[in-house]
């Protein structure tokens, strides 16, 4: 799409029309919950997308604004009982401040040029960048720089931004994971592993979970070295073009027709990769290949449910006290709720209880806590109550955003909880049985 074309004056109307103002949605908005303000709400936001559709609005700095302020949680369409497609008008909504450029100014720029256009474009460059952050922490200058004091002389934005640094991991996917993976026993699936961009750099122990419990279940695990962003991030951000070359990169380097299953284990992901096929509906090459792509991306979950998972072994150990907290986009976007609880049951020493509202935003949302502190600072301090509440001494989730947000959350809150992927305490409790029968 050029961008000189506007993406909401150019989206199929039914789409844009579909919202019957019912207002049930309401209720299940963090923005609107908190302001009580309508254009804060998804009923709101979608009025002034229809007013600029139908030439009665010009995207204006404060509709720009709006549509930044929206989490992009998604719980307003779980809540709608009309269907609405809220993720893809708040996706063409962004684009569309985007292409008028009524929020640019030089700070904006440069930040949105140098993350978004330059280093999740190649992950060489997110590599290099990790490498920096891993020896300025491993060497101990993290620390020096903490404990010195000098960071109370920096502002007050800046302290807390560099209280959110996550730690990087002492390997990448590339040096965990081999790039095939045979099966445990019977050769059953053949699938290939994505391994993401921040989770890479932050989880990859997470993602050699993955590929050992994918094994263990019967799955050939194709796990490539060097891989591309989805293009989650640039989707989300209004970067509809460099969201469409990302996509094109991923499916040629996955071949669709190749695999029975591609595996994401990262929810913000994962809600992306299930609509390449809505991104590239106009490409003549790639449409046809984007439809495919899009049945056979899975996250780990629905994956390990719909082939049936290998439950570990019962074995004398203490009750694993658990509660969970639900991604957005796992439950909101991709309708994927009782599998990740499935995968916890399945593990014979866990103690699952239910959080008090496991579907509300944590206010990760991306990188809607750099962008948005305040909102994402009370969502965070509600959700670490609720979690508090519960007496778990683990929280699992299924997205590295959220894991980074709830994890700081828990600190600072002094919490003393571990933030954990399902997945990893299903491969743990796989290690743990091989370790008793040894």
């Amino acid at each position: 799409m050029s961008a000189a074309i506007s993406h909401l004056k150019n989206l199929d109307y039914s789409v844009v029309q579909q919202c019957m103002h019912c207002g049930m949605c309401l209720p299940t908005c963090p923005t609107y919950d908190a302001t009580k303000l309508e254009r804060n709400s998804p009923r709101g936001r979608i009025a002034l997308m229809r007013a600029i559709a139908d030439d009665r609005l010009e995207p204006t700095e404060t509709f720009a604004d709006e549509m930044y302020f929206c989490l992009g949680c998604l719980a307003c369409m779980t809540a709608c009982p009309a269907g609405v497609n809220y993720a893809e008008l708040f996706e063409h909504a962004r684009a569309e401040a985007e292409r008028v450029g009524v929020l640019k100014n030089p700070k904006r720029n440069f930040i949105r040029w140098f993350t978004v256009g330059w280093l999740f474009m190649d992950l060489r460059r997110l590599h290099l960048l990790g490498l920096i952050m891993r020896l300025y922490q491993q060497l101990g200058l993290q620390t020096l720089l903490r404990r010195s004091g000098i960071l109370h002389l920096m502002p007050k934005r800046l302290r807390e931004l560099e209280a959110m640094t996550p730690q990087v991991q002492p390997k990448f996917s590339a040096e965990l994971i081999a790039p095939v993976t045979p099966a445990h026993g019977e050769n059953k699936y053949r699938v290939a592993m994505l391994t993401g961009c921040a989770q890479d750099l932050i989880f990859s122990d997470v993602n050699l979970d993955t590929v050992e419990v994918l094994a263990r279940n019967g799955c050939e695990v194709i796990t490539p070295p060097e891989q591309q962003c989805c293009g989650s991030l640039h989707a989300h951000n209004g970067e509809w073009e460099l969201a469409q070359q990302l996509a094109r990169k991923s499916i040629d380097q996955f071949p669709p027709e190749e695999f029975d299953a591609i595996i994401t284990n990262a929810a913000g992901c994962g809600s992306h990769l299930k609509h390449y096929a809505h991104l590239l509906h106009d490409d003549p090459r790639y449409a046809k290949r984007a439809e495919l792509w899009d049945t056979k991306v899975k996250d780990i979950h629905e994956w390990l449910a719909k082939i049936g998972i290998e439950a570990p072994r019962p074995r004398d150990a203490a009750p694993l006290s658990v509660t969970y907290h639900e991604a957005c986009h796992l439950c909101h976007g991709q309708k994927i709720t009782a599998q990740p609880r499935q995968v916890l049951r399945a593990i014979g020493n866990v103690k699952l209880t239910e959080l008090p509202e496991s579907t509300w935003c944590c206010g990760s949302a991306g990188i809607y806590n750099i962008t948005q502190p305040e909102m994402a600072g009370d969502l965070l301090v509600r959700k670490v109550k609720h979690i508090q509440s519960t007496g778990a001494k683990v929280v699992a989730m299924g997205n590295p955003g959220c894991m980074l947000q709830v994890q700081n959350g828990c600190r600072a809150a002094g919490l003393d909880v571990r933030i954990a992927h399902p997945i990893t305490l299903l491969a743990e409790a796989y290690r743990a049985e091989r370790g008793a029968g040894s």
